[in-house]
């Protein structure tokens, strides 16, 4: 097993030279730091927060030896920002949070998305509301995440179920932002964020790299196709504002078409591409009377819970979604057709039920649970199978 060399640099490593591949245990904030890392992030501005230090530590540590910059700003709001700026000046850009922290960059995630920036936020969830239970994980963010900023905007987020899975979707947020010209949310939750198990880094891991401006190019903001991105620095002269605005940047707050234009636009290049954008998997779906709909760490523990149900004859389906938004309505839809109820267990009371049961034809109960205990694989099985019994 290969490990992590501890050596002076001057910043020319490779990824590879930083941390090899092959397998070794890792926890899952570590994680995410590494799958960044080799995404080709060259910038994190953060701010340390409970469950989410690890990864700022990690980036503090091996960010430099591949010539990236750490900076720890005064607070989330900087942060964010700065990860922005990083951004426009042609970096691949991160910053990592949890609960209040992530309450705090709403605003400027909206900045993010009026100004088609391509950035990943990190939000290792914890219980809340306010500080909550700060050491403690839930589930609460997810419609935070859709829709926690003013306006209308479309949002990639995305919700691992393990460590291995905290690498490969950072690396996955990462791609995203930079094809489709947008930030990406990464919903992690406290349990993934210091779960310590076996990760497998790849000999192989595909980066994408956004299109860059040139002189010769007329529309760089709101092209549902993705305009290419204008850099800082590069010779190319563009308005960067948050203010409604035409296609070469410059402010028109006035004309509804332009707005019109300018925010179909981004829904356009999101929700035109959700083949791309939208993933899953679904285990016993083939033959089915009963459907479980769970993500992140409640997922990975229906998985278990349905192991058991199968074992005693029960044919319960799982549809386990590792993109959150856009939500996959359309798989959804359609599996509900074929089950007589449909279970949706959180760690919150109820947000990605509300979204099941906008699309599903069959009834649809929440499993809700909340105080920073997550469910057990014996207590699902009993709740569902119980329900048959």
């Amino acid at each position: 097993m290969a490990e992590a060399r501890d050596v002076e640099t001057d910043g020319s490593l490779d990824p590879q030279e930083v941390m090899p591949p092959g397998y070794r245990f890792m926890i899952g904030d570590r994680a995410i730091a590494y799958g960044a890392i080799y995404a080709g992030c060259t910038f994190f501005g953060g701010y340390p927060i409970t469950p989410a230090s690890e990864v700022a530590e990690t980036m503090a540590e091996e960010l430099p030896k591949v010539g990236g910059r750490y900076v720890q700003m005064e607070d989330e709001l900087g942060s964010i920002a700065a990860v922005i700026g990083a951004s426009w000046s042609g970096n691949k850009a991160m910053t990592a949070t949890s609960g209040p922290g992530f309450s705090l960059m709403q605003e400027n995630l909206g900045y993010a998305a009026m100004t088609e920036t391509p950035m990943v936020l990190v939000d290792v969830q914890r219980s809340g509301p306010s500080t909550g239970q700060a050491t403690l994980p839930a589930q609460g963010d997810v419609q935070q995440a859709r829709w926690g900023t003013h306006g209308d905007h479309p949002i990639i987020a995305l919700t691992p179920a393990s460590v291995q899975e905290a690498f490969d979707l950072t690396v996955r947020a990462f791609n995203l932002a930079e094809r489709y010209r947008t930030p990406v949310v990464l919903l992690a939750d406290g349990i993934i964020g210091h779960a310590s198990e076996q990760l497998e880094i790849p000999e192989d891991v595909e980066t994408v790299d956004r299109e860059v401006a040139t002189a010769d190019d007329e529309v760089v903001f709101g092209d549902g196709e993705v305009a290419p991105m204008p850099q800082f620095g590069e010779g190319l002269s563009a308005h960067v504002t948050g203010s409604t605005h035409e296609p070469d940047g410059m402010r028109d707050v006035s004309t509804r078409e332009v707005h019109d234009e300018l925010v179909r636009g981004f829904h356009e290049k999101i929700e035109g591409n959700r083949d791309d954008v939208v993933e899953y998997e679904t285990r016993w779906t083939d033959d089915m009377d009963e459907l479980v709909v769970a993500y992140g760490i409640t997922g990975r523990i229906a998985e278990g819970a349905l192991e058991q149900l199968h074992d005693d004859g029960q044919r319960v389906g799982l549809l386990r979604p590792t993109t959150l938004w856009p939500f996959p309505e359309a798989v959804v839809a359609d599996l509900s057709t074929e089950v007589e109820k449909i279970y949706v267990p959180e760690m919150n009371l109820g947000q990605v039920s509300r979204e099941v049961e906008r699309v599903a034809e069959a009834p649809v109960e929440l499993i809700d649970r909340i105080g920073g205990d997550p469910f057990t694989v014996h207590e699902l099985a009993d709740r569902i199978g119980g329900e048959r019994a």
